[in-house]
């Protein structure tokens, strides 16, 4: 397990995982384009991490566990944060936030009658990204007073926001599947 955690992809989850608390910090300071770049970054590098355990056969178990945590942490961090703050406007974050507590249920269920993982899809890799730039953009378009930005937001965070449900869709379908095999 532990020679698992230390690879090159793992170790980009592991510095990913590492930046959500400066993530945080910048919102404590109100420096919300910062807050929104750092996101971006860590954005950023989710898909290199997963192309880089592909590409150097360095795909463990432990990395399918940190990328997708990194991931829902940085995205829950900068939802919850930017509602608080004011960043993000009130409908889209708590769009997000339902979608995730559906998926977290859905997931509890399933995990709870022993199916334990399910195949990650493209469509929800690529609602993830537009998800990533829209919340980077409303932060960067608040903190840095750049009204292009918010408009960017919108019109990423919109099709991200419909490919996310969308793929949820999918998640509960492949559920169905995955417990009648199970069962």
């Amino acid at each position: 397990m532990i020679a698992e955690l230390w690879n090159i992809p793992n170790v980009i989850s592991l510095i990913r995982l590492a930046l959500i608390p400066v993530f945080v910090w910048l919102l404590v300071i109100s420096e919300y384009g910062w807050a929104g770049v750092l996101l971006g970054v860590i954005g950023a590098t989710d898909w290199i991490d997963g192309y880089l355990a592909r590409r150097l056969g360095q795909v463990t178990e432990v990395g399918k566990f940190l990328d997708p945590l990194a991931d829902r942490l940085a995205v829950a961090v900068a939802v919850v944060g930017g509602l608080l703050t004011g960043v993000l406007p009130a409908v889209f974050g708590i769009a997000l936030i339902v979608r995730e507590v559906f998926i977290g249920i859905g997931a509890a269920y399933g995990w709870s009658r022993g199916v334990t993982k399910l195949d990650v899809r493209y469509i929800g890799k690529l609602a993830t990204l537009l998800l990533y730039f829209s919340i980077s953009l409303f932060y960067g378009g608040v903190g840095f007073d750049l009204d292009v930005m918010v408009v960017a937001a919108w019109l990423t965070g919109i099709p991200g926001l419909v490919l996310y449900y969308w793929v949820a869709v999918q998640y509960l379908f492949d559920m169905q599947r995955a417990l009648a095999d199970a069962g």
